[in-house]
């Protein structure tokens, strides 16, 4: 553990969350970056089970203990002083990705929780806002860490080279990510019929439909699971990446491929815009035509390009993983103080 944050009090870590997907990148580079030891708990942190097991092990921890997730698990009861991270209410916010049984957790845990935890972490202002005001909590007890881009992400190393010229579709197949209008609108763009869309994971049956009813059937291909070492040859093999997502918390893609040295297409809502700033072209994610227009003028319009090259290496450069660290060390220390002294 890190020598600064065990003068405070004891710290246990889930590191359950580690794993391919946002929140595991994030738990993964704080748990780097301070030296945090996992605490060791079995089971998913996503189970509807998880808040009385997660109580269970609380209560069996020492009592100058602070408990950090780098997920939204929370304990049905605060046992032991705790830290938590909500990266965005995607499950709330979305429709097509909520449930009765989501929205009840929410209600009945996370949003207790937010109460109740010494402090919640989030990734963007964006969501620290939402959290305010959906758990009606102080500000103050909502503290934006942000999220940080990995060294590897830069315009310097192998290229991906499947052949052929690719537009990049860092996705997987929840609605919110937008793929049917994001497919209908690089069908209807007017671009060289060679350039193909590149997807990440592997296509569902409706949505092999989809592309054939578009007639994209020969000119979109599914990479399956890339592998993080992987990912930066894949973007900076691409003409731009395509991001036209209805809801992010934060949005990891578009700053990995700013890194990278590759244009951007991305949303006006959510985060993206926060995260975006002015290095990405913006449109509206819910107009086909809007998506196909900002396609046509990333790839064809070579001024626009450069403009977007330049401006994205900077802006990626303000996602710093060792700031979001040292914010995250920051709060930490501040709750092993305030509990202490207590």
């Amino acid at each position: 553990m890190d020598a600064a944050l065990s003068k405070t009090r004891r710290l246990a870590f889930d590191g359950r969350w580690i794993g391919p997907h946002g929140i595991g990148r994030f738990a993964a580079e704080i748990q780097r970056r301070l030296a945090l030891r996992d605490w060791g708990l079995a089971g998913s942190p996503s189970s509807p089970l998880d808040p009385l097991r997660l109580t269970c092990a609380m209560a069996k921890l020492p009592r100058d203990t602070v408990v950090f997730s780098p997920g939204y698990n929370a304990p049905l009861w605060p046992v032991r002083p705790f830290v938590f991270t909500v990266h965005d209410l995607n499950h709330l916010d979305m429709p097509n990705n909520s449930s009765s049984s989501k929205r009840l957790y929410y209600r009945l845990v996370i949003r207790r929780a937010c109460h109740t935890a010494r402090k919640v972490l989030t990734v963007s202002e964006f969501s620290r806002q939402r959290i305010i005001t959906w758990a009606d909590v102080r500000p103050d007890r909502v503290v934006c860490v942000g999220n940080g881009v990995d060294i590897s992400f830069s315009p310097d190393g192998a290229r991906y080279d499947p052949g052929f010229s690719y537009l990049l579709m860092v996705s997987n197949r929840r609605a919110h990510k937008n793929e049917q209008l994001a497919l209908a609108a690089f069908a209807r763009a007017s671009i060289d019929p060679t350039i193909r869309l590149l997807m990440t994971g592997v296509p569902t049956n409706a949505l092999d439909a989809l592309i054939g009813n578009v007639g994209l059937t020969k000119r979109v291909v599914f990479l399956g699971r890339v592998e993080d070492a992987q990912l930066p040859a894949v973007y900076r093999g691409a003409l731009g990446l395509l991001f036209p997502s209805l809801y992010e918390g934060f949005g990891l893609p578009v700053v990995e491929a700013m890194a990278s040295g590759v244009p951007v297409l991305t949303s006006t809502v959510s985060a993206l815009p926060e995260v975006a700033g002015d290095a990405a072209l913006l449109v509206d994610p819910y107009d086909v035509d809007a998506i196909s227009s900002g396609i046509e003028q990333m790839l064809t319009d070579k001024a626009l390009r450069e403009r977007l090259r330049l401006a994205g290496l900077r802006r990626a450069a303000m996602f710093q993983w060792d700031e979001v660290a040292a914010r995250t060390k920051c709060v930490l220390e501040e709750v092993g103080r305030l509990d202490a002294e207590q």
